[in-house]
């Protein structure tokens, strides 16, 4: 249940349209909904402000429908990351308005309409082979409300490209910057913004990146101030964070 449907279940009981018995019937469905295979949180949008995500790597095409229906059920929006094809084919056969990101490897749904995003988060990718987690970390923030920009292939290797985007480096409410190989590029664009920079280590690279490790080390060793540093390959960590610093500077202005 997201915030709105609560406030109109109150305000119904309020007015006499909702019995006493009918709220505690509908409340007690709460804070929870599943099967034996699957528990879904419809109290996380009122705790957290964005309902559970379902990460779909692991499950299977029926057990991320099954998921879906029942965050659907509850929410207006939903969001499954790590999607192949079949389990978007899976999901789309119940919820026929879902839509896959191929490259993200998300799949998205919303009841109507999706929000205009508000906040600015600008999603800086280091190389094009970082792009699949770039994308996801870009869904993801505009899944959570915020407006979204993508930068490619703007990498240490080449400090012109990244130093011709200066201006809009400098206008984004929050920035997630992904990188593998050494992982500087965080560290190069924190010393240029004053907005926050989330960071996000992929495991692009030869053998001695160790599949993102070497990435991770140097962000979070990083001499560069206002840098916060996610998981290996986590781009929807990286956009979600970003987006929850968009939008509170969003309701500041």
């Amino acid at each position: 249940m997201d915030r709105q449907s609560l406030e109109e279940l109150l305000q119904g009981v309020q007015s006499g349209d909702c019995s006493v018995d009918q709220a505690v019937a509908k409340l007690s469905q709460l804070p929870f909904t599943g099967t034996a295979e699957t528990m879904a949180d419809t109290h996380r949008e009122l705790r957290c402000g964005a309902p559970e995500v379902i990460f779909a790597e692991g499950k299977t095409p029926a057990q991320c429908a099954e998921a879906a229906q029942a965050i659907a059920a509850a929410h207006p929006k939903l969001l499954l990351t790590r999607a192949d094809r079949s389990r978007f084919e899976a999901v789309k056969a119940v919820l026929p308005d879902a839509q896959y990101a191929e490259q993200a490897r998300c799949i998205t749904w919303y009841r109507g309409t999706p929000p205009t995003g508000k906040g600015d988060v600008l999603i800086v990718c280091a190389g094009t082979s970082d792009l699949p987690v770039a994308a996801e970390a870009e869904v993801t923030a505009a899944w959570h409300g915020a407006k979204t920009e993508l930068l490619v292939d703007v990498g240490v290797a080449g400090l012109h490209r990244l130093l011709h985007h200066l201006e809009r480096l400098r206008t984004a409410d929050a920035l997630v910057v992904v990188a593998g190989m050494e992982g500087a590029l965080p560290s190069v664009v924190a010393g240029l913004v004053a907005s926050p920079v989330v960071a996000v280590p992929s495991s692009v690279g030869y053998g001695a990146s160790f599949q993102g490790l070497t990435a991770l080390l140097a962000m979070m060793n990083s001499c560069a101030p206002g840098i916060g540093v996610v998981n290996i390959d986590n781009g929807f960590g990286g956009g979600f964070l970003a987006a929850q610093i968009a939008l509170s500077a969003h309701s500041l202005h």
